[in-house]
């Protein structure tokens, strides 16, 4: 049962409690932390000017093998939503998945890359003829010579299922990759002879073979086209590939196939062309090629011994929160959003399954010490507007603030958001508490403040939320308190849940901010309890923005992005 006003001015003595209690919370903290934003709104100018530190980072650093996650704060992991997006915007995907297939930002790159490198075929050409060779170009098939977005992301949704490739293989569906179709003919103009080299299997050897002719491509045949074994009846490794463990590596397959087209074909290979680093590591190429793309990472290690440290993926990153970086950053400088993924499970503890680690994680060490370092600040804001009898209260928002989605999010729907699971979730109240973000609430209460809840869920998850709230550890979460309103949900539209009178919109769907700034508003007016809210919790910069808040606490969440 949540405390009453009194009681909680009459225990008005938690800053003492929250110092001791932030010191305990330190030796359990990690020192990369990200900096929460705090700021002191007393009027709209000030408001605006608050705001303005209220933006996600734009530079990043990101290993491609997940590691980041160890290391950087959760502010400085590329967002999802935000990867998503920039791809998108690269691609001239409007949000259907469906990428453009006459100008994008993709297409302008591939162009510019192509035109350079077909500058260079008869000089490379005539050099390996000079010396007696004869020269070979090697081609992987997907994103290489066929362009796979379309089925990455409007049918897989960045959610990779091998039936479905099949079907998509098998039924041909796949466009030429931009530009590489003019590139191809104009090196077996030139003279070369093109190979094929590609991670799909020997089932689908035919398939690929005639979606190549379908879109334009000649010169791809069955005997120069090297696919994967599969294992079962004549599909068995050849002799030529010898791998160090039982199941091999992309780079021991394919650069042991190059050294088969090499040494015992007797070609030249002057170019080897693929879209993933694992095409072209391990030699027996004069040169490579490397193409964008950044909708999926397929890592493996280098051949032993071998150090090529010029074919690897960048580690430094621009990109913008809303997308726009794709029309401006090329497809190696878009963070990558397998590389995303792994850096978001390492963050949160995840060993692969899309659960996160409930008891230690960088993300629970993180957010410790943010609240450790905030306990002292907001306890001392609740009592001494207590005193002054300034009604305070701390307004935090649901979902990565209060309750901790991220099972939901990664191991249910993989990154793709769905509210009718989302309902389910909420209605069966799954959700654990987020880390540490009890100790702050039961300060914050302790030292006077009343607590309030706003989220974007909506009325009709209202009572489920709050129970959820309460079963995890938030008893001082109410639908009412002191006769005010002090849990509020989103207005569904239906019956009597509708929009109040209090949040106007300039269109007829609100936007986060429009309905949590002026609700805040409206928590400070006479009409909704007059409070003085000391602080305003978030993990999205939409819960933030627009005033009506002393400070405001960002939390550290990638894991999605609501503008």
């Amino acid at each position: 049962m949540p405390l009453s006003s009194t009681a909680r001015r009459s225990a008005a003595v938690a800053a003492v409690t929250a110092a001791a209690l932030a010191g305990a919370l330190l030796s359990g903290t990690s020192a990369n932390a990200t900096t929460t934003a705090h700021t002191t709104t007393a009027s709209s100018s000030a408001s605006s000017r608050a705001d303005r530190h209220l933006t996600p980072r734009t530079h990043f650093t990101m290993a491609p093998d997940g590691s980041s996650g160890k290391t950087e704060g959760g502010e400085g992991i590329p967002n999802i939503d935000s990867v998503k997006k920039t791809i998108a915007t690269y691609y001239g995907d409007p949000g259907t998945g469906i990428a453009d297939k006459t100008d994008s930002p993709y297409i302008r790159e591939m162009h510019s890359i192509i035109e350079k490198q077909t500058r260079s075929l008869q000089k490379t050409y005539d050099r390996a003829v000079r010396h007696g060779e004869k020269p070979a170009i090697v081609f992987d098939a997907d994103d290489t010579t066929l362009e796979t977005y379309d089925m990455e992301v409007a049918d897989m949704h960045f959610v990779f299922d091998p039936a479905e490739q099949d079907v998509w293989v098998q039924d041909q569906r796949f466009p030429a990759t931009p530009s590489m179709v003019g590139f191809v003919a104009a090196a077996q103009e030139v003279g070369f002879t093109v190979f094929g080299l590609t991670g799909r299997n020997d089932d689908q050897k035919a398939a690929s073979l005639a979606n190549l002719a379908k879109v334009g491509y000649s010169g791809f045949t069955d005997d120069r086209f090297f696919t994967k074994w599969t294992g079962k009846g004549a599909s068995q490794q050849p002799s030529y590939v010898t791998c160090a463990t039982a199941k091999c590596t992309t780079v021991e397959y394919k650069a042991l196939t190059r050294k088969h087209i090499e040494q015992d074909l007797g070609y030249d290979i002057t170019l080897n062309v693929g879209d993933q680093w694992s095409d072209l590591q391990g030699g027996f190429a004069d040169d490579t090629l490397k193409l964008p793309n950044p909708t999926y990472y397929l890592p493996s290690a280098d051949l032993p011994g071998v150090r090529e440290p010029e074919l690897a993926p960048r580690t430094s990153f621009r990109m913008a929160a809303d997308g726009s970086s794709g029309r401006t950053q090329g497809g190696e400088r878009i963070p990558n959003i397998d590389s995303v993924k792994a850096t978001i499970a390492t963050y949160y503890g995840d060993p692969g399954t899309g659960i996160a680690d409930k008891t230690d994680s960088p993300y629970i060490r993180e957010m410790r010490s943010i609240v450790a370092r905030q306990i002292p600040t907001v306890a001392a804001a609740c009592t001494a507007a207590d005193r002054r009898h300034r009604n305070p209260a701390i307004v935090l928002d649901a979902d990565d603030t209060t309750l901790w989605t991220y099972d939901m999010e990664v191991a249910d729907m993989h990154f793709v958001f769905d509210p009718t699971e989302q309902d389910e979730w909420v209605q069966d109240e799954r959700f654990p508490a987020t880390p540490a973000m009890t100790n702050l609430v039961s300060v914050a209460e302790r030292s006077g403040c009343t607590v309030i809840g706003l989220t974007g869920r909506n009325e009709a998850q209202q009572t489920a939320t709050i129970e959820n709230l309460h079963r995890v550890g938030f008893p001082q979460f109410a639908a009412e308190q002191d006769g005010n309103r002090t849990y509020f949900t989103k207005w569904t539209g239906t019956g009597t849940s509708q929009q109040p009178s209090y949040v106007h919109c300039v269109t007829a769907k609100c936007t986060t901010i429009e309905y949590k700034s002026q609700t805040r508003a409206y928590i400070e007016s006479r009409a909704g309890g007059g409070y003085d809210v000391v602080a305003n919790v978030g993990d999205q910069y939409s819960d933030l923005i627009g005033g009506s808040a002393d400070r405001s606490v960002k939390l550290p969440n990638p894991t999605y992005y609501l503008p």
